[in-house]
């Protein structure tokens, strides 16, 4: 196969793959699902605009193909009449456009501020972006989690959100669109769900090595069960283990091998002061790890420890060199935050 051929046939292999892409069903990243009343008047508003384009896309290629046919070159067929300097077209065709821009910009202008505004009663939530996870703090419950943002069914919550350290984007396209999180500025963005689900969030700002890895999940929950996790993330870890048990053994792993430098677990080492890693008092709730890349599962996590970067490039988090022991120890340990 020539160079020629081959080029041609990977260009049509991609543009396939795009295509059949659109064409996956219950896409988890799938914006044109909305899921709660932000995500919904964004959906509005793009399907205003795609079917104001449709319309002029068909009239504008309508009026070209009748031009090129009917005023086409023909033998003894007289020159068409020049419309240069014609007032009323030139007015018209100027005003259809402004037309077409307004109706496209006042809607626009109004979702913009619709979106913008605070909703009463919402739920506060902070979101401080790190490379390349996610922190949640509830400053209303004084709860701080990683990787999975938990919210209450049918409730409007309210994000104020920065960076700790590079520029960062927060999107959960099916409950609404993207924000900057920018260090030393807080921006804001609304999440309503309509109903209990989980969702999966992006970075959708390139933000180093591992930006696309640097995920998240939004689980929606009944109001009693948000209740109940709020609860739940209010204790603290179990610090007395059994005697002797392999949980035990992970606590002191988790002790000694360096990982307080970085995690904190509530009531078993929660000393104060800014954190680059997440809180891992409760995290086996967590479904996720490693900046929602991986299930959290004893198979990812025996990967993870055993040598984060080579699971996550430019990870902060050093291959410790723990012993297969050390980690079977941790993940047992890891498996009682709960």
């Amino acid at each position: 196969m020539s160079k020629k051929s081959l080029f041609r046939y990977r260009n049509f292999s991609i543009f396939s793959l795009l295509f059949l892409s659109a064409c996956i069903e219950n896409a988890p990243m799938d914006s044109l699902s909305p899921a709660g009343p932000y995500a919904r008047t964004i959906d509005d508003l793009f399907w205003l605009t795609f079917w104001i384009a449709v319309g002029v896309f068909f009239i504008v290629q309508g009026a070209l193909v009748f031009a090129v046919f009917y005023f086409r070159d023909m033998p003894g067929k007289p020159e068409p009449k020049q419309i240069h300097g014609n007032n009323i077209l030139e007015l018209t065709w100027t005003i259809i456009p402004v037309l077409i821009l307004a109706a496209i910009a006042v809607p626009t202008v109004r979702t913009v501020f619709d979106l913008a505004r605070e909703p009463e009663n919402a739920l506060k939530v902070e979101v401080i972006g790190h490379q390349w996870w996610f922190e949640y703090k509830y400053p209303d419950y004084g709860i701080t989690t990683a990787n999975v943002l938990v919210i209450p069914e049918d409730t409007p919550v309210r994000l104020e959100m920065w960076s700790n350290d590079v520029l960062h984007n927060y999107w959960v396209p099916k409950l609404n669109g993207k924000r900057y999180l920018v260090p030393g500025q807080k921006t804001y963005l609304n999440l309503h769900a309509d109903s209990a689900e989980e969702f999966w969030a992006q970075c959708g700002e390139y933000c180093g090595l591992s930006h696309s890895k640097m995920r998240g999940r939004v689980i929606s929950l009944s109001k009693k069960d948000f209740e109940n996790w709020v609860n739940n993330e209010k204790l603290d870890a179990q610090k007395e283990l059994p005697e002797g048990s392999l949980a035990a053994e992970g606590q002191q792993v988790y002790l000694n091998a360096g990982c307080t430098q970085c995690h904190v677990i509530n009531g078993v080492w929660d000393v104060q002061g800014d954190r680059i890693a997440p809180n891992l008092t409760h995290f086996a709730n967590r479904n996720v790890l490693a900046g929602a890349s991986l299930d959290n599962n004893k198979e990812n996590l025996t990967k993870w420890l055993a040598n984060p970067p080579e699971v996550k490039p430019g990870t902060f988090m050093p291959n410790l060199e723990l012993s297969e022991k050390e980690i079977e120890a941790l993940i047992a340990y890891l498996g009682t935050l709960k």
